[in-house]
This record gives structure tokens, C-alpha cells and sequence, in this order.
């Protein structure tokens, strides 16, 4: 007798590596989606702090973030999708891109300061945890997100400011 064994498509490394940016890269277009056409209206007329960055910085720093990101992704995924440990770590990771996307959308697509700061704590906390999900499959994973994690606390303040300015 014939034993049929299923087949199992298996990805190459340098494919995976490539999904991840992407699939990291499509949360922050999502997000641009939302943040682009405020720029130059509802964001341009707010007060914002002393130490708000110039608007042509974010979309240079959020794209090298989404590639770290993807990078970080990536090197727990190549640790295999059968461990449940690394199913878990992504399932993280990829909650932490929705709330990414969703702070884009409430921030500049409602232009609402106050429940951005709201969404921001919880996409805070999710990167946290993401971090640690990371840490205990691959340290360099969990290192990769620490710019993502200061450059959001960073916006955290800014948003807080944005918020009690206007």
C-alpha cells in the first residue's frame, strides 16, 4: 500500500522575510490612509508642542519602524509556526498593528485627540507585550522593537500634549 502524505508548502526564509515587512509596511499605508489628507488641513490648524517634529519626519521614521518591525516578526517566524509559543508572539504582534492602524484612524481620520490618547495607552502596552512574547523565542526580536516602543511613547506624550493644548 501507498501511504499518501500531504504536502506541505514550505516558505523560504527570504519569503517570509519579505511578508513580514510587508505585512508590517501595509499597516502604516492603512494608517497613511487616514493621516495624509489631515496634514495639510485639520493637523496644520491645531496647536501643537515646542518639540513637535516637522510633519515630513514621521513618514521616514514610521517606515523604518515598519520594517524593524517586520524584520522582528520574521525571526520569530522562522523559529517555526508549529510551536505554539511563536503562534502566540505573532498573534501579539499582529494585535499591536491593528491598534497601530486604529490610532491613525481615530487621531487624524476623527480628529480625536483624547480617544487617541486612550487607544495610544493600550497600543503602548500591546508593543510591551509583544516585546516579551519576542524576548523568550529571539532576543534580537524583542531588541528590534525597542525603537518602535520609545518612538511611541514619544507620540504618547505629543498626543497627550496635542490634547490638553486644544
Amino acid at each position: 500500500m501507498f501511504k499518501l502524505e500531504p504536502k506541505v508548502m514550505k516558505i523560504s526564509n527570504t519569503l517570509k522575510l519579505i511578508i513580514a515587512i510587508v505585512v508590517s509596511e501595509l499597516a502604516g499605508i492603512i494608517g497613511s490612509v487616514f493621516t495624509t489628507p489631515s496634514i495639510a488641513g485639520w493637523y496644520a490648524g491645531i496647536v501643537k508642542p515646542a518639540i513637535n517634529p516637522p510633519a515630513w519626519i514621521f513618514g521616514p521614521v514610521w517606515t523604518t519602524l515598519f520594517v524593524l518591525m517586520g524584520i522582528a516578526a520574521f525571526l520569530v517566524w522562522k523559529k517555526g509556526l508549529d510551536r505554539r509559543d511563536v503562534k502566540i508572539a505573532l498573534g501579539i504582534f499582529l494585535g499591536q498593528l491593528v491598534l497601530n492602524t486604529l490610532w491613525s484612524i481615530i487621531f487624524f481620520g476623527l480628529h480625536s485627540p483624547g480617544g487617541a490618547l486612550v487607544e495610544i495607552v493600550f497600543l503602548w502596552l500591546a508593543i510591551f507585550a509583544t516585546m516579551v512574547a519576542f524576548y523568550k523565542i529571539s532576543k534580537p526580536a524583542a531588541w528590534l522593537l525597542a525603537p518602535y516602543i520609545l518612538w511611541v511613547s514619544f507620540a504618547a506624550y505629543l498626543n497627550y500634549t496635542i490634547w490638553i493644548l486644544n
